[in-house]
């Protein structure tokens, strides 16, 4: 009976792993989107997102966005690089907001300084 068990619930759990290693984007207003201008603090290339920290000024008070984009595959296929951002660097992100309304967003474009666009391969 036990044999018979395990027969069954090994493929049903191998099946599910790749299920729970995915997340959701729910946490994310994809209905939104904001322009955002401001200071890199830091480029996390890390797995399974990569990050951007940008320092947008609210009013007299620089507010620091957490900016999560794709994985480093996907952004190194559209030419983006460990160093494409480097702290002090003056960006414009367009993001899809947070539902809570905290200082967060999902990447959808770049701009640096200068207008021109960052490649990306989201």
């Amino acid at each position: 009976m036990l044999k018979s068990y395990l027969i069954r619930a090994i493929p049903a759990l191998l099946l599910a792993a790749p299920v729970m290693a995915h997340h959701s984007f729910a946490m994310f207003d994809t209905d939104k989107t904001v322009e955002l201008t401001g200071i890199v603090k830091e480029f996390q290339w890390t797995n399974p997102h990569c990050w951007i920290q940008v320092m947008v000024v609210a009013g007299d008070q620089p507010v620091e966005w957490s900016v999560q984009m794709g994985g480093t595959a996907s952004l190194y296929r559209g030419g983006w690089r460990p160093g494409t951002l480097k702290p002090g660097d003056k960006i414009t992100l367009v993001v899809h907001p947070t539902r809570d309304g905290s200082a967060g967003g999902m990447f959808i474009s770049a701009a640096s300084a200068d207008g021109h666009p960052l490649r990306t391969g989201t």
